[in-house]
């Protein structure tokens, strides 16, 4: 399975992004295969229109489930109806590194 999650920054140190729309950058991790991708967001500087644009982008990598700190209220219907899991983890000091080792166990 495939998990999006949003990050800081593009190693396995960054910390987790907690906006979903505007995060700097995407980490597909493939619980399977144990692949990591970092996608650079370019929506995060975006005038409006963030979150749909960004929900397209990790769709389009077949994931079904993503982590951030919070969504805006505009994607969650997206989501649905593309039935991905939205998973909200208060936990801004947590490094991408750390939520991998969770998603592992």
């Amino acid at each position: 399975m495939k998990v999006a999650i949003t990050s800081t920054g593009n190693t396995l140190d960054s910390k987790l992004d907690q906006r979903f729309g505007r995060c700097t950058s995407f980490v597909i991790y493939n619980t399977e295969t144990k692949g990591i991708e970092f996608i650079p967001n370019p929506n995060r500087e975006a005038q409006e229109g963030a979150g749909p644009a960004s929900v397209q982008i990790v769709a389009s990598r077949g994931v079904e489930k993503v982590i951030s700190g919070e969504f805006g209220f505009k994607i969650k219907s997206l989501f649905d109806s593309l039935k991905i899991q939205m998973i909200v983890l208060k936990e801004p000091e947590k490094k991408i590194s750390e939520i991998i080792d969770m998603l592992n166990n």
